[in-house]
């Protein structure tokens, strides 16, 4: 789902700024270029070490820094983030070749592999050592075979009798003539403690962070990560990178906005990177590595994408790289080949390959908890739409897109965030996804109106068939508002986050209860209830449950019924259905209420034929907008500067 999904609460009234006058600035490299680590543990315990580097066979200890290796053993670094992703280095940059350097004690060989397209492995450097003191080896591979897929990683074994320290492992290219300077933005929103830890995890590592010129906090909120035990070191520890502001509360899209505000004016180039980073990520500081060194090396400015691993399945990757289908509202479409919420510890059931990411993919855009966006393409282009939040990082990489400028998701530059599937979707954000979509097919697909209104009207359908009353009240506000045009968009989204919250409070079935204290129910009443399978005729089946809802037909009276089963074609058969939250921590009641139904069934038919007969004129109204809507002097408005 694009977008960030929490930004709750009231804003603070006024805005303070610690920002001095630095100014930005392209400077000459010392040196090679480190484009990543080689890294052995991760970031917190709940990590597995198996991503970083895996043991083959024999006995290892392996930390943040280095890994010892005992007698008879080897580790391979074929994993997730030990992998060096040649094929995208190949295909988005003019680097030819790329060395491996590793500070060695002891016996034992390094070993450079590689793979292709369809993951078969082969060696292409290595180097025996004997006796080391603290040695550095350096070994090379050439990027020329890996265009369409293929990784390199390091290798490490001993023999019998031998063992083996390796530290300070460094992937380096040839630096190019100017290193252009980059500016961390964390947007956040009442995550004090969540801020504050990834402001820590910065510190720790900035010393190794050399292309990281500035970090920007744009606090949101009212529980404020300046009220926190630990910012005071914090602000020590960063010195100088460190800007803290306190604006008014404009969603995902304000607070990332506003490192791309301040860079934009206080860079003396138009080379610099703004990279967006959310507040409530485990973060793997290496990401910021290598992810700067790549958009430092491309031929042409590009989006540069972090991927996402889901934090509550620390081994998950989200997606590979993903798409929208514009015109039918659908973000976060795996692209073909990708991986896809798979076990990165695990293997492919079809071809029983370990889950590794081989062939190169174009995405059509990346979430914001990880994307670097250099200035040019804010040049270029525009800033993104005050959207509040959701679709406001698809919108604009497909508008960067029609500039010229592509996105990339980087294989291997990952953090960790909160599971999607965890977060119901029956919340006030979907106003937000499902109005910022439709904006967003309007301005950059065809927006085949009778299509993108059969999709509207299928969705109210299975809502009200599962008595989601208050999501079907949110469907058909999302479509009054994009009807109302670009002026819905003139405060920022602040005045609709309002107004929609207010008009769901008035739906029971969007509240949370404790399963033991549900409203007028006692808990020992409620049984589960298991869902049939999927019907193989669901038109039929929608016809019978919409004529039994009409006629005030049901199967059962009250029952339970699990998330995973809480399809339409089963919720439509109860009067009453308690059903479980998709976060696991509580339950909604689901009643049915005919006369609602019919209320929101009339006025849903009556604003999706307005947007067949209206939309395209009012298409035509955020094309004309969206120069003003996207300009700085729009935001500055916004941020009352």
């Amino acid at each position: 789902m694009p977008g960030k999904a929490a930004v709750t609460g009231e804003a603070p009234s006024a805005m303070v700024s610690t920002i001095d006058d630095t100014r930005f600035a392209e400077r000459t490299p010392q040196g090679r270029l480190t484009a990543q680590r080689g890294l052995y543990a991760g970031p917190a315990p709940i990590v597995s070490k198996d991503l970083y580097a895996e043991l083959e066979w024999g006995t290892a200890v392996r930390d943040r820094a280095g890994i010892a290796i005992e007698p008879a053993s080897k580790v391979s670094g074929n994993t997730y983030f030990g992998r060096f992703p040649a094929s995208y280095w190949q295909r988005w940059t003019d680097v030819t070749e790329v060395q491996v350097e590793a500070v060695v004690t002891g016996d034992g060989q390094l070993s450079v592999g590689a793979s292709d397209i369809e993951g078969d492995a082969r060696v292409v450097a290595a180097q025996i050592v004997t006796g080391a003191k603290q040695l550095k080896v350096t070994l090379t591979a050439k990027l020329d075979k890996f265009y369409d897929g293929g990784a390199l990683w390091l290798d490490l074994e001993t023999e019998g009798g031998q063992s083996l320290r390796v530290e300070n492992v460094r992937w380096t290219v040839e630096a190019p003539e100017k290193i252009r300077p980059t500016a961390v933005t964390i947007c956040t929103m009442n995550r004090a403690d969540d801020c504050l830890s990834n402001l820590q995890a910065l510190a720790a590592d900035v010393s190794s962070l050399e292309t990281l010129d500035a970090i920007y906090v744009a606090d949101q909120g009212t529980d404020l990560v300046e009220s926190r035990d630990g910012f005071e070191q914090v602000t020590k520890d960063l010195g100088d990178k460190l800007h803290y502001i306190k604006q008014p509360n404009l969603g995902g899209a304000g607070g990332f906005t506003r490192g791309l505000y301040e860079v934009a004016g206080h860079t003396e180039t138009e080379h610099a990177n703004v990279l967006f980073m959310d507040d409530d990520v485990l973060l793997e500081p290496d990401l910021v590595i290598r992810m700067t060194a790549f958009s430092n090396r491309t031929v042409n400015p590009v989006i540069v994408g972090g991927q996402m691993l889901n934090l509550l399945h620390p081994n998950q990757l989200h997606v590979g790289a993903e798409y929208a289908r514009l015109n039918t509202l659908e973000p976060g479409q795996p692209v073909q080949h990708s991986l896809s919420t798979a076990d990165l510890l695990g293997v492919d059931e079809e071809t029983l390959k370990p889950n590794r990411q081989e062939r190169r993919l174009d995405a059509g855009y990346n979430g914001w908890w990880s994307c670097l966006i250099p200035y040019e393409v804010v040049k270029a282009t525009g800033y993104p739409l005050p959207f509040f939040f959701q679709w406001d990082d698809a919108e604009y990489s497909y508008r960067a897109r029609a500039h010229g400028f592509p996105t990339v998701t980087l294989p291997g530059a990952g953090v960790w965030h909160a599971d999607f599937h965890w977060k119901d979707w029956d919340e006030w954000h979907r106003y937000f996804n499902l109005r910022n979509s439709i904006i967003t097919a309007a301005l950059h697909s065809p927006f085949n109106l009778n299509l993108l209104s059969r999709v509207l009207i299928a969705q109210l359908v299975r809502y009200l068939l599962g008595m989601q009353y208050g999501l079907s009240a949110t469907l058909i506000k999302a479509v009054e508002d994009f009807l109302e045009g670009p002026e819905v968009l003139r405060d920022g989204g602040v005045a609709a986050m309002k107004e929609i919250r207010r008009i769901r409070d008035e739906y029971p079935e969007t509240k949370r209860h404790k399963a033991t204290d549900v409203p007028g129910i006692a808990s020992n009443d409620i049984g589960i209830i298991n869902s049939a399978p999927r019907p193989s005729m669901q038109r039929l089946v929608l016809i019978k449950r919409i004529l039994d809802r009409v006629l005030g037909r049901s199967r059962h009276s009250l029952g339970a019924i699990p998330i995973d089963e809480a399809h339409w074609w089963h919720v439509a058969t109860f009067d009453t259905a308690v059903v479980t939250d998709a976060s696991q921590e509580g339950v909604r009641v689901r009643s049915y209420d005919r006369a609602k139904m019919f209320d929101l069934a009339r006025r849903g038919a009556k604003v999706i034929q307005r947007l067949r007969k209206e939309g395209g004129a009012v298409q035509e109204q955020y094309k004309r907008s969206m120069p003003e809507l996207t300009s700085r002097e729009n935001w500055k408005r916004l941020y009352e500067l």
